[in-house]
């Protein structure tokens, strides 16, 4: 049996805080029961929606870059990171390379991610 994706799990202040962000990203609903502590998207749902995410409060806040980071792609790249930044994303750089192009953002805690654009 090969290993598959489960969860994209992200360490947090605020679990609940962070995971309706992602939740507004992704316009997935968050799973009930979310609290400050713990909180998901997808946990209840069936496999073909995995990965589901998961949120975990630590005392420990973040302090230098991730080493892994989630990359989303959109058709309409511009008019996805405008929706994102007024969820509470905040842009870090528009870059691109060998005809790839890209804009890197932060959540509300400080991780990175990408949203690539999607070649047509």
């Amino acid at each position: 049996m090969t290993a598959t994706l489960y969860a994209i799990t992200f360490d947090c202040v605020d679990a609940s805080r962070l995971a309706r962000f992602w939740s507004g990203v992704l316009e997935r609903a968050v799973d009930p029961g979310a609290t400050g502590d713990f909180a998901t998207i997808g946990l209840e749902d069936d496999a073909a929606s995995r990965p589901h995410w998961m949120f975990i409060r630590v005392p420990e806040s973040k302090e230098l870059k991730n080493r892994v980071h989630v990359d989303l792609i959109a058709a309409d790249l511009d008019a996805e990171v405008g929706r994102v930044v007024r969820l509470g994303a905040s842009r870090r750089a528009d870059l691109e390379e060998a005809g790839n192009r890209w804009i890197t953002l932060v959540d509300p805690e400080g991780n990175e991610f990408d949203i690539v654009a999607e070649q047509g």
